[in-house]
């Protein structure tokens, strides 16, 4: 009887710890097919979990970018989204960071081409994601109390040289411009306006726009001449 007993609660026992160990490779985001076991995990896994969070934010906004719908986007569990994002807005800004991504900063060895090459860099890449972060992140901003721009340095490792800086500095380099200071507002002041275009505008900046930044405005503060005006 007592050999029975312990067969008996013995089997219980090791179904209790398979059932447990299956319960948490389900929370840990396991999917099976009828084809066999398709396991994501690490990377894979927080990669597909980001992507389905994307899709989310980008479809339904800030008020709809809840953990149910980005787990039944990504086919998983609220429980795998809490243990790596406790709270919402940590899921919402680790999104946004896989998704901004730097724009490159073209090195042409000439300061007006380097200048007008980056703001069509940023034209391309940054059209799409200003007019998304305006609209579909409205409620975020409210419930917040922060702006646009807080959230973009969120984005921004801290200590970086901005774009315009590094242009400027190898055109110090190459001894096109002075070695003296400038004020950060005149160094940064391209990306300014372009980013006051897509505002007024949701929408990507003509191309002569951009040419009309460098040359009309931004080079003539710097104290060169820009390209004179087409016939």
């Amino acid at each position: 009887m007592n050999r029975k007993n312990e067969r008996i609660t013995g089997g219980r026992e090791e179904g209790g710890a398979i059932g447990a160990r299956a319960a948490e490779r389900r929370a840990d985001g396991d999917t099976t097919r009828d084809s066999g076991a398709a396991r994501r995990r690490g990377p894979e896994l927080e990669d597909a979990l980001l992507d389905a969070a994307w899709d989310v934010l980008v479809e339904h906004g800030y008020h709809g970018f809840t953990y149910e719908a980005v787990a039944a986007r990504a086919g998983t569990s609220r429980p795998v989204l809490y243990r790596r994002w406790p709270q919402r807005d940590d899921l919402l800004l680790a999104t946004l960071t896989r998704f901004w991504q730097p724009i490159e900063v073209p090195d042409t060895g000439n300061l007006r081409d380097d200048a007008i090459g980056f703001l069509r860099n940023a034209d391309a890449d940054r059209a799409g994601m200003i007019t998304l972060m305006s609209v579909r992140l409205g409620g975020y901003f409210h419930d917040t109390g922060t702006s646009l721009g807080e959230l973009r340095d969120t984005l921004v490792p801290p200590g970086q040289a901005t774009a315009f800086e590094m242009i400027v500095a190898r055109a110090v380099g190459r001894g096109e411009l002075p070695d003296v200071p400038r004020p950060s507002r005149v160094v940064n002041l391209p990306l300014d306006l372009l980013r006051h275009d897509m505002f007024m505008t949701m929408r990507a900046v003509p191309d002569e726009s951009i040419v009309e930044i460098v040359d009309r405005v931004w080079l003539p503060l710097l104290g060169v001449p820009g390209a004179p005006p087409a016939s």
